[in-house]
């Protein structure tokens, strides 16, 4: 079973949130999450605001908000359900979900691992772990290239601009 974002501190979620100007917003056990590109439980992304409900995987919160930060502006400023982005953005995403899930405390990496291969994150290795460590160094340099880490993989706080 993957963590939920009811089993966390969820101040641990909404500090990395804001650190991008982001919040988090709950939404009611069982209604319809708005913003929510896949809908059931996963989240929502409207504008600068993370739409989660208690059953929401947690890895699925981060993904959405790496999307956030990983988008150019242009799409930001009109960003309602569907975050877009190629496949180049998309692995930075995946990348980064990765590295922020070391900030969340009941979380961390290895449980982000753990979570993605469980949910069917799909990688020629076979694993996000195997990917993450042997096979992601576009998407490290990606988000190197536009900002959003520093050289030792560590996140620069800012959302892509260009």
């Amino acid at each position: 079973m993957v963590l939920k974002c009811g089993e966390i501190d969820a101040q641990g979620l909404s500090d990395v949130l804001a650190r991008y100007g982001m919040g988090l917003e709950w939404v009611a056990d069982g209604a319809a999450i708005p913003g929510s590109f896949w809908g059931e439980s996963e989240a929502g992304l409207i504008a600068n605001r993370l739409l989660v409900r208690r059953d929401t995987p947690l890895h699925s919160a981060m993904h959405e908000a790496c999307h956030y930060i990983c988008m150019d502006q242009q799409r930001r400023s009109g960003l309602h359900t569907d975050a877009g982005g190629g496949y180049d953005e998309e692995n930075a995403v995946n990348y980064l979900q990765i590295l922020l899930s070391d900030r969340i405390p009941e979380c961390g990496r290895v449980r982000m691992f753990a979570d993605m291969d469980a949910w069917g994150y799909s990688y020629r290795l076979g694993s996000a772990r195997a990917w993450f460590e042997q096979d992601a160094e576009d998407a490290r340099q990606w988000l190197q290239e536009n900002g959003l880490i520093d050289v030792d993989d560590q996140p620069c706080w800012c959302l892509r601009q260009k």
